[in-house]
């Protein structure tokens, strides 16, 4: 009885230390590479930005020159929105030119799809991508862009342009 218990106090000490060295390793990797991690997140949205609105069309920082839309979701102004959402705003010498704008179709086969929209200063659509979404593949994920062109279609579009019965779908006859 007396070697049960030491060999189950040997494994418990055994199985404590590896956990605290597991444990210590993955904190120095996550504190080490933090940074980089962030840095690519921030590389990785910019060039989803300048999918909708070139780089050379615009003087600021997208990435910094932004505005919290939480208070016009509280209000019930938007659709549901994302946690924590921004507008990006596209500026020319000091002058909005353009914004870009988180969407969520609530209606994906799946679940929601969220997208960026991006809005010229005429209220033209400047483009339309799809950030995040959990379509079949090789069915519904033919909204991204990189497996298929349609989404490119409302790049130019606007309320009046197609007149509003050019906006009508199947459903609505």
């Amino acid at each position: 009885m007396v070697e049960l218990l030491t060999a189950i106090r040997k494994n418990a000490v055994g199985l404590a230390i590896f956990a605290m060295v597991t444990a210590g390793a993955i904190a120095l990797t996550q504190t080490l590479t933090s940074e980089r991690i962030a840095n690519n997140i921030k590389a990785a949205e910019g060039r989803a930005l300048n999918q909708i609105i070139p780089a050379d069309s615009y003087d600021n920082d997208l990435l910094t020159d932004t505005l919290s839309i939480a208070p016009f979701a509280d209000a019930g102004l938007l659709g549901p929105v994302p946690d924590n959402a921004v507008v990006y705003r596209a500026r020319n010498q000091g002058q909005i030119s353009a914004v870009i704008l988180p969407a969520v179709a609530p209606d994906g086969y799946t679940t929601h799809i969220d997208m960026i929209v991006g809005i010229r200063a005429d209220g033209s659509l400047a483009g339309v991508r799809v950030v995040a979404h959990r379509e079949t593949p090789g069915l519904g994920d033919k909204i991204e862009v990189r497996k298929s062109d349609w989404i490119k279609d409302f790049e130019g579009k606007s309320l009046l342009n197609p007149e509003a019965d050019g906006w009508a779908v199947k459903k609505d006859g």
